[in-house]
């Protein structure tokens, strides 16, 4: 369905609000506090609707509404349709009994028959009444059918397509800004069905009193529209009115809600209490909340005046109306129960008409954010990750990377460029560089979430590229220093690792004690049922190393092929860092290939293979003792001359607690190399003390500590 509202044009000659900022929100904020987010492009969408304007889009939008129905429960919106019919209809046969009924009452002859003759009409009125009654029920509970129907599927489409997007898109800032808006479609389109119901309701009341009119005295048809046309205008420019303001004053309701709940937060406590943040911020908040009363009223004395003026013209054409009537009665043109027919008539014309604007502002925007949903599905299956691909080898191969080349959408440098590499299977390999320099691009590529430009990525032969990437996320863990801390149990953290597959007791247990999880669960109150979050019932917060340690379970219990850990242990401290490192060697010696992203050259250390990355270019590659044997050769960005940097601030450190030989603190420690198993040539706080200490010396021929 195509977008259905463009070019919206904003009010022009209305009064606008006196003052639109406050110095507070100035000083606060530096102007109006407006959010960034792709549903306010919708907040004054109907500031400049006109009556014409709103009227000529009635169609589009019960068109609209319809479809939205119709994929839900066409049953249910069948029986819409019938009872709105139906009640259009008996409201319209009632205004003809209601005739009858006065023809016979206003006969001559004596009371007794004329009561008696116009019992006929009065039972039809009665039944068209109770009738009326039974299409409203039945017109609410299919509604009612309807609603959460429409909301359900709708919420389905938006976020199927959301969960299915190339990771490229959910980047994209403008794609963003429609995802942010669709969300809304979904709710709105539940509303949409009511206000559709509701308009179309009003609609056919206003063609019923206007067809019984032309059928009883098609003079009066005019004067009807004379009657209604002050009102539709009075509702037309209240809703205008309301919208021009509604810019100063929802900045001023937001800013305060704003400061309101930094008053409240806990991070802010401190500075509050210490710094007397908060009678400075309650002044201010003072200052904004008289702005928006001050709004708030100038909007409620203007739309007083509105009704006012709209009351007194709509009762001008009644006067004239009514005149009108006089002369044709006095003249003998209109039968008297004809004439009290009218007036009914014409007092449910101009009801129908003042509904029917009521509600059209209400549909009108309902509608904008219902097609940026249909916006964002027809965009979503352009952007989606395809289906399907080429099969990939059971076994486990290698991953070759040849002139892989990546840029990111407006950036003139390429954040990938031109990088090849081997990654032989079942090893751990170490990407490594400054920031900005295409480690964790580089690995989004070798996962899958990104698309090379150029260049080609196998496994085993197989072009990735070309391949079901579902099949080869299913063999991918991520392990990342910002992984998802999902607001479940510590359970569900942990299955949440391999979700397709049957909740297994004993692979959390493995992995939980893999991972050294047990003990962070053992301290929960509830154990694997408490939920690791704050605020809800039966749950805790935990430590980001304990977090940490939850995330490598995830990964273990998902038991992948391709291990991605960037920045894995930034939130360990010393001793548990060394065990995480340990533990990863580990997977790899149980088959699983890890790429590691650090900036802790001591863990790389441990690494097979070390890339050294610059600008987005692969400037180095090998073991650590190759890369260090480079030394100066490699430059002052090179992989050797950061090792040294890095291990210079810990032999530094070491001075200051006084110990004369650094490498005794380690020496000491219990994951010594004879403890720890691992090679000495794999011990990432040994590295760092005696790769420094042994470079220092031959570059210099001073003592460690002085280098």
């Amino acid at each position: 369905m195509p977008y259905p509202f463009k070019g919206v044009r904003l009010p022009r000659g209305g009064p606008a609000p006196a003052e639109t900022t406050t110095e507070s929100e100035e000083l606060l904020f530096g102007g109006p506090l407006l959010y960034d987010y792709g549903f306010s492009r919708h907040e004054l969408a109907a500031a400049g609707l006109s009556f014409p304007a709103m009227a000529r889009r009635i169609p589009t939008m019960l068109v609209l509404a319809a479809t939205l129905a119709w994929r839900a429960d066409r049953r249910a919106l069948l029986a819409v349709s019938v009872a709105e019919l139906g009640m259009g209809l008996a409201r319209a046969f009632g205004l003809v009994a209601t005739n009858r009924v006065l023809l016979q009452l206003f006969a001559g002859g004596p009371t007794p028959e004329r009561i008696r003759a116009a019992l006929p009409a009065l039972l039809l009125v009665g039944l068209l009444g109770g009738s009326s009654v039974l299409l409203s029920a039945v017109s609410t509970a299919a509604t009612g059918r309807l609603e959460p129907k429409i909301e359900g599927a709708a919420t389905v489409e938006f976020l199927s397509r959301a969960i299915r997007v190339e990771l490229s898109a959910i980047q994209d800032e403008e794609f963003h800004r429609l995802l942010d808006s669709a969300q809304f479609g979904a709710a709105e389109a539940r509303r949409t069905v009511g206000e559709a119901v509701a308009v179309a309701n009003a609609v056919i009341g206003m063609v019923a009193a206007g067809g019984v009119l032309t059928v009883l005295a098609p003079v009066l048809l005019p004067l009807l529209v004379l009657i209604a046309v002050p009102r539709a205008w009075g509702a037309v420019r209240t809703a205008r009115s309301r919208y021009a303001s509604v810019q100063a004053w929802l900045g001023h309701m937001r800013a305060s809600r704003l400061i309101t709940s930094l008053l409240t937060d806990q991070r802010a406590a401190a500075e509050v209490r210490v710094h007397g943040v908060g009678a400075w911020l309650l002044r201010h908040f003072t200052q904004m909340s008289r702005a928006n009363e001050a709004e708030q009223t100038r909007l409620a004395r203007r739309r007083a005046g509105t009704d006012l003026a709209s009351a007194a013209l709509s009762g001008l054409a009644a006067l004239a109306t009514y005149g009108v009537l006089y002369v044709l009665l006095t003249d003998g043109q209109l039968p008297l129960a004809v004439a009290g027919t009218a007036v009914l008539g014409i007092r449910s014309g101009v009801a129908s008409i003042t509904a029917m604007v009521s509600q059209l502002n209400g549909l009108y925007e309902s509608a904008l954010y219902v097609g940026d949903l249909h916006q964002l599905c027809r965009v979503g299956d352009r952007l989606a990750i395809p289906s399907g691909g080429a099969a990939l080898p059971e076994r486990v191969g290698a991953l070759e990377l040849k002139d892989l080349t990546f840029s990111y959408p407006g950036r003139a440098e390429p954040a990938v460029d031109r990088v090849s590499l081997t990654i032989e299977p079942g090893t751990v390999i170490a990407l490594v560089g400054a920031n900005g320099s295409g480690k964790t691009t580089l690995a989004k590529l070798i996962c899958g979430l990104l698309r090379a430009d150029s260049g080609s990525l196998t496994w085993d032969g197989v072009e990735i590229g070309a391949a079901d990437r579902d099949a080869w996320f299913g063999r991918i863990g991520l392990l990342a220093q910002d992984f998802q801390r999902w607001p479940f149990t510590a359970r569900a953290n942990v299955v949440v690792g391999r979700p397709e597959a049957r909740v297994d007791e004993d692979g959390i247990r493995r992995a939980a004690d893999f991972a050294d999880a047990g003990s962070v669960v053992t301290g929960l109150s509830n154990g694997w049922s408490t939920i690791l979050a704050s605020g809800y019932r039966n749950s805790e917060e935990i430590s980001g190393g304990q977090w940490q340690k939850v995330g490598a379970a995830r990964v273990a219990y998902r038991d992948p092929v391709l291990l991605i850990a960037d920045e894995p242990t930034s939130a360990l401290d010393a001793r548990a860092e060394v065990d995480a490192f340990r533990r990863i060697r580990g997977l790899a010696a149980q088959g699983t290939t890890v790429v590691l992203i650090t900036h802790r050259l001591a863990a790389s250390a441990s690494a097979d293979v070390i890339f050294v990355l610059n600008q987005g270019r692969l400037v180095e590659q090998g073991s650590h003792e190759e890369l260090m044997a480079a030394g100066a050769a490699s430059g002052p960005d090179g992989y050797a001359a950061l090792y040294r940097l890095q291990a210079a601030q810990y032999v530094a450190e070491a001075r200051i607690v006084g110990s004369a030989n650094p490498s005794a603190l380690y020496a000491k420690s219990e994951h010594c190399p004879s403890k720890s198993g691992i090679p000495c040539a794999r011990n990432p706080e040994r590295n760092y003390v005696h790769d420094h200490d042994s470079q220092a010396q031959s570059d210099s021929g001073s003592e460690p500590g002085e280098a």
